[in-house]
């Protein structure tokens, strides 16, 4: 579970020779803290996200560089490869299975008017299976 902002561009989609989509971007997710003599410490961590399918063609529809999501996944390191005669060790990936995305959005923009209410969109490419569940 991760909570951050896609920096520092758009999602790229593209799509494999059979026709899945597959969209890759990069998220940013940050915290502070002090440390032990009471200064501010600000970190940034970036991770590498990758999704497939239905979920992939969403993410690069509706996510700019700068949107803010919740999202759900797992990680999955590449394997190593050689390249040059040296042995790459790839960094690990997050593949996205949900999303929530926690931008504001304009609603009705009619007479003139700019609101905004809280966007709060949950996404996934899982199946709902609770259609039998008792409560």
């Amino acid at each position: 579970m991760l909570i951050g902002n896609v920096q520092p561009n758009d999602p790229e989609l593209k799509y494999t020779p059979n026709g899945t989509a597959v969209c890759k971007f990069k998220l940013v997710t940050s915290e502070t803290y002090k440390d032990s003599e009471g200064k501010q410490i600000d970190r940034a961590e970036w991770h590498r996200i990758v999704v497939w399918g239905k979920l992939g063609e969403t993410c690069s529809t509706y996510l700019k560089k700068g949107s803010r999501i919740y999202l759900e996944g797992r990680i999955r390191t590449p394997d190593t490869y050689e390249k040059d005669g040296k042995t790459i060790y790839p960094s690990a990936e997050i593949i996205m299975d949900s999303l929530l995305m926690l931008d504001s959005k304009p609603s009705d923009q009619s007479n003139g008017k700019k609101e905004t209410s809280t966007a709060a969109e949950n996404v996934s490419d899982k199946t709902n299976d609770s259609d039998d569940l008792p409560f």
